[in-house]
């Protein structure tokens, strides 16, 4: 039964992007009480089917899942293929570094295109203060968001777009890093 219940709370997060809240679970579910979804998230979380932050909201065991690596393919001259099973990967593990510093951002605009991250790609970022030379940020510059490369220059932060059409930005008051961009995911 607990299996069922499961399959419903996964579906809500994967067409919305979030975990249910315990009152969502109760209406997906059909629990009746507060206390029945409550018991039934303790079970979960017991089995390792769910987690919980340190604030105690539910998140997701993966949140990708695992995906079988077939083979190799070439991406010059064609060559012939055997469609083998080499391995199999957690895309949670292989994006995913620390969990609970995790998020995804949608991304707007054209500035990191030579970088390979257009309109409507996901960024997984995660929380961070400082950056490398050339890592690409997400940070707030003069009361204002944006992504763009890390960069230094005679010892004072800058960020460089990845789009010849946009200017480098240099702060006048503050640059202050808030993530690090480590994968970019596009549909098709």
């Amino acid at each position: 039964m607990d299996t069922s219940y499961l399959r419903e709370i996964l579906q809500f997060y994967r067409s919305r992007w979030r975990m249910p809240s315990y009152a969502e679970i109760m209406d997906i579910t059909g629990l009746r009480s507060k206390d029945s979804v409550f018991k039934l998230v303790e079970r979960l979380v017991r089995r390792g089917q769910l987690k919980k932050d340190r604030r105690g909201r539910l998140i997701p065991t993966t949140v990708l899942g695992e995906i079988k690596i077939l083979g190799l393919v070439e991406a010059g001259m064609p060559a012939t293929a055997e469609e083998e099973v080499l391995d199999s990967i957690s895309l949670d593990d292989y994006l995913i570094r620390d969990r609970e510093q995790t998020y995804l951002l949608r991304v707007k605009g054209d500035s990191m295109k030579d970088a390979g991250i257009v309109e409507g790609d996901m960024v997984i970022a995660e929380r961070a203060t400082v950056a490398k030379e050339g890592e690409i940020v997400i940070a707030e510059v003069d009361g204002g968001w944006t992504m763009k490369y890390f960069r230094m220059k005679k010892g004072k932060p800058y960020l460089e777009p990845a789009n010849t059409a946009y200017k480098p930005i240099y702060p006048e008051d503050e640059l202050t890093i808030a993530a690090i961009v480590r994968g970019v995911i596009r549909k098709y």
